[in-house]
């Protein structure tokens, strides 16, 4: 593989460059045709992809890099990246060995499964390419308010492929970037002109450069390698750069595959006999000028390195770099590469061509001309390597035991959460300090406004409230300044996502932990829960505010209404959902969740409650803007254990109970209603009063694994609850989502249960006329009963 540039160690980076290549290109070949993979999935996209980068991961991590800099490596490239690791000392042959195996290397590179210091995951395209955008920002963050400046600041780079240019994720990133002042982010392109299933449209690059120049970015083009630019000197030359840039990205993909002969027909056919040009092509065999028309910038070392080294500054770089999809393999230039494999023949063809002897496959110095000695001792130089463990680590921030706050006799679950960060603003805590808010411009319709009064927003520069300057009276004080607190975000959910990725994961990538609460409407969760997703598959840690929610924010519609994003939450690995009803369930659940998000312990469940909270994650609150009357109680520890753990008995059942209604959120009045009208008429009523649906679902489908790991005793919160219960009793659960929430409570104790719930896209009313049409309003909980748990007609049935 051809090389330019002066770096002293040139030579050797060009055999680690063929060892990357041959390393990768064998753990795919391994993992498909010699380890038992009956699967019926092969992976090949991932040789061609990684053919495509070797060159420029080889710059980058053996020569570019610093510990302090962070990738988002392009999916399919992740066993370049391993191969690497493996080189580097940081991956074990085993873990190669079994790729894509139980719990092998990862098909896509994953920080939570991985052992090989992966800095951001990837795998749905676009989302690491924005997440490294986004943790450029949560390091200004962290250095703006005085912390981890010991430490220098780090580059976030993310490699990806030019198709995955088309994800709509991307660019709204890329907007919020420019708003936000970004600095220190490098993305490079991939640019092999080939998608999953095409060749890319003509003139792709000139669009991306312009658009990323637009938003204040630097644009660098690696397009030409070495020989070729060698070649442009020779008399004849500017004509043949002519026609590779003149050349349509199809036909150009199409001679790689065809080879030299076929390069030199059609070039000759349409450059026609010219003296120089017809010369430059005959002093080179078929072979060589394949290797001149293949010598495209991303393939070539040398210009790779210059380019990286050529920029001295701190303002965000897009590095177009033309490379060709499967380059050195036999697929190369194909447009079906993408799912191409190379045969065992094949295989055995470039195991040759790479002098890996048989049996040494996994060698690392096999094939190498320097000596094993050398290539160590360069190795142990490279300066990505030399600090060790990059993943950080941050003291956790002391949690107060409860949080003040005013509780009014009428009270939303949402005005409190603005009740509560308003004490937090007012003084100057440790968990106050580390806390940092965004919002999706929805900023004060969340509740917001009292913190950002207090703790203001964050810019790197300090920016005034002209209304203030103005001296126009205004409720909010919107002064932007490096110390605020609060980021505020475009309407794009997708950033907000993202953007509490990168804040939820400060404590390993900047050594500073920080508190971060992001807040957007209820029902947007779904525009942006590809993010939201991968904001936990990375294990994040954040505290998420939906507010409002249900279909209790009536007058709004079905547009603003929520109904499955329960179910989403309950379904969603790595985040703990609370539904509270009062607002002083909701003040222990922030002291719960503000020591949660920090939690890094254990795997194992508690028998307590079998729930895995010493591993901690994120958690999700979801709020309500409906005032209800609040309750004048004690908070003992028992009733705020319960509380976190899932759910308490507003009324417990008596011995004889027939009938349990339990409900979520915002219901609770028609709930309590229900259970007031009901009592005369049947037994030992049960009120259940559920906090989160999502840790009770949770400890006991755990509880029942555990039991049929012959841990007969295991018992978790919900079943101790419903000890009790005779098994005649029956369960009206409602809530203002969708009813399947809380649906499977009756196969806890085979107790018949009638869910009531909301299925269909909601209209505007009140919330009295919603409720009815929907069936969750009181005199729906009891009609619900008189038919599950029957007896004497129910004598206030309609009059509710």
């Amino acid at each position: 593989m051809t090389t330019s540039g002066s770096p002293q160690d040139l030579p050797i980076l060009a055999e680690l460059e063929r060892k990357v290549l041959w390393l990768a290109t064998w753990t795919i070949h391994h993992a498909n045709h010699v380890r038992d993979n009956d699967d019926g999935l092969k992976v090949g996209g991932h040789q061609a992809s990684c053919a495509s980068l070797a060159t420029i991961m080889t710059a980058l991590y053996f020569h570019t890099l610093r510990p302090a800099d962070r990738v988002a490596v392009k999916p399919h490239a992740s066993p370049n990246f391993h191969a690497i690791q493996y080189l580097l000392g940081r991956q074990t042959r085993d873990k190669l060995e079994a790729f894509r195996g139980f719990k092998g290397a990862q098909s896509y590179p994953s920080r939570t499964k991985d052992t090989d210091d992966v800095d951001f995951s990837t795998g749905s395209v676009g989302l690491g390419v924005a997440q490294t955008l986004f943790s450029s920002l949560a390091q200004d963050y962290v250095r703006s308010h005085g912390w981890g400046l010991a430490r220098p600041e780090g580059r976030m780079i993310a490699l990806l492929g030019d198709a995955e240019l088309d994800e709509g994720n991307i660019f709204e990133a890329m907007l919020e970037g420019w708003k936000q002042g970004l600095r220190n982010c490098w993305w490079i392109v991939d640019y092999n002109r080939q998608s999953l299933d095409a060749v890319v449209r003509e003139g792709l690059w000139e669009r991306y450069q312009n658009l990323f120049r637009n938003f204040g970015w630097d644009v660098v083009l690696v397009k030409y390698g070495a020989l070729q630019q060698a070649a442009f000197a020779e008399p004849g030359g500017e004509v043949l750069r002519r026609w590779i840039d003149n050349c349509p990205n199809q036909l150009y993909s199409a001679l790689v595959f065809q080879g030299g002969a076929a390069w030199r027909k059609r070039l000759n056919d349409e450059i026609g006999d010219r003296g120089p040009v017809t010369a430059l092509l005959e002093r080179r065999s078929d072979d060589e000028l394949a290797r001149l028309m293949n010598n495209l910038g991303g393939h070539d070392l040398g210009s790779i390195i210059a380019a990286f080294d050529a920029v001295d500054h701190d303002r965000p770089v897009c590095f177009i770099a033309y490379t060709i999809k499967g380059y050195g393999l036999p697929f190369a230039g194909h447009k079906d590469n993408h799912a191409g494999l190379m045969t065992p023949a094949q295989m055995e063809t470039f195991r040759k061509s790479m002098n890996i002897r048989p049996g040494e496959e996994w060698s690392r110095f096999e094939g190498l001309e320097h000596s094993a000695a050398e290539i160590q001792d360069f190795l142990d130089r490279v300066p990505f390597a030399s600090a060790g463990n990059r993943s950080l680590q941050a003291e956790r921030v002391a949690v107060p035991d409860s949080l003040a706050v005013t509780i009014q006799p009428r009270m939303s679950t949402q005005l409190g959460f603005g009740a509560l960060l308003n004490e937090l603003g007012r003084g100057d805590s440790p968990v106050a300090a580390r806390m940092v808010t965004a919002s999706p411009d929805v900023t004060v319709s969340t509740s917001l406004g009292p913190w950002v009064n207090r703790r203001g927003l964050f810019a790197r520069e300090t920016l005034a409230d002209t209304f203030k300057s103005e001296r126009i009276p205004s409720t909010f004080n919107w002064e932007f300044s490096p110390k605020g607190q609060h980021i505020e975000l475009g309407i794009a959910e997708m950033n907000l996502f993202s953007a509490l990725a990168a804040l939820g994961l400060s404590h390993v990538i900047n050594g500073e932990r920080l508190l971060p609460i992001g807040t957007l409407y209820d029902p947007f969760i779904a525009r942006g829960l590809d993010a939201l997703n991968y904001a936990c598959y990375q294990d994040a840690r954040f505290i998420l505010v939906a507010t409002p929610s249900g279909i209790t924010l009536a007058p709004e519609g079905g547009a603003h209404q929520s109904i499955a994003e329960p179910l989403i939450g309950m379904a969603q690995d790595g985040l703990a959902v609370f539904e509270p009803a009062f607002v002083d369930e909701l003040a222990v659940i922030m002291v719960f969740a503000l020591d949660y998000i920090q939690r890094e312990g254990g795997a194992e469940p508690s028998e307590r409650n079998w729930l895995r909270d010493e591993t901690g994650g994120s958690v999700y609150l979801r709020l309500s803007t409906r005032p209800i009357e609040q309750i004048k109680r004690d908070m003992t520890p028992a009733l705020r254990q319960s509380i976190v753990d899932g759910a308490y008995w507003l009324r417990a059942p008596g011995p004889n109970c027939q009938l349990v209604v339990a409900y979520t959120g915002a219901v609770a009045p028609e709930a309590i209603q229900a259970v007031g009208l009901m009592a005369e008429d049947r037994r030992d009523l049960g009120l259940l009063a559920i906090t989160s649906a999502d840790r009770l679902n949770a400890g006991w489908t755990a509880a029942c694994r555990a039991r049929e790991r012959g841990l007969i005793h295991a018992r978790s919160h919900i079943e101790r609850l419903f000890a009790g219960l005779p098994r005649h009793c029956g369960i009206v659960t409602v809530l203002d989502g969708h009813p399947a929430t809380l649906a499977w409570l009756g196969a806890v104790g085979g107790h018949r249960v009638r869910p009531l719930g909301v299925e269909h896209f909601g209209q505007t009313g009140s919330i009295d006329e919603l409720y009815r049409h929907y069936g969750i309003d009181a005199n729906a909980i009891i009609a619900a009963a008189q038919v599950i748990a029957p007896g004497r007609p129910m004598r206030y049935l309609g009059a509710a």
